[in-house]
């Protein structure tokens, strides 16, 4: 995750960016991956910390704005790729694993149709990231300048 894009692009900063997963049956399935190669969330200061907890929140609160979800899993594994990165997930009841974890076994077919009907609410869903990331990124500075 240093050098290679996993997903597609919604934010890059110097610090951090934020993809969209594109994992089959889960379209609102996004990452906050931090961009210097470390493996734990410890690794980082406490200004960084902030930083990229408060990435996680707009993700999170976009999603549910957005797309309204049953509930957003948020998870930091690490275990097969150890560079430190967020997975944030809008879960809903009807979705192929749910109530388990996405990476769990299905117990239900996929609904192709809901998950078009998703997939056309992330183009302003993705905007409202792009914007709160950018008044984020310019508080940071400041306060980094001060």
């Amino acid at each position: 995750m240093c050098t290679t894009e996993v997903g597609t692009p919604v934010w890059r900063d110097a610090l951090l960016r934020i993809t969209r997963a594109d994992e089959t049956g889960f379209p609102a399935f996004y990452r906050v991956i931090w961009n210097a190669h470390i493996t734990e969330f410890s690794d980082l200061t406490a200004a960084q910390r902030s930083y990229c907890t408060e990435a996680i929140t707009v993700v999170e609160q976009a999603l549910r704005e957005h797309v309204a979800p049953t509930k957003i899993n948020l998870a930091s594994l690490g275990n097969m790729v150890p560079h430190m990165h967020w997975h944030v997930i809008a879960r809903f009841k009807e979705d192929t694993h749910f109530p388990a974890s996405v990476w769990a076994a299905p117990v239900r077919p996929r609904n192709p149709a809901r998950e078009a009907a998703l997939l056309a609410l992330l183009p302003a869903l993705e905007d409202q990231i792009k914007a709160r990331m950018q008044a984020l990124a310019s508080l940071a500075s400041a306060a980094a300048a001060s």
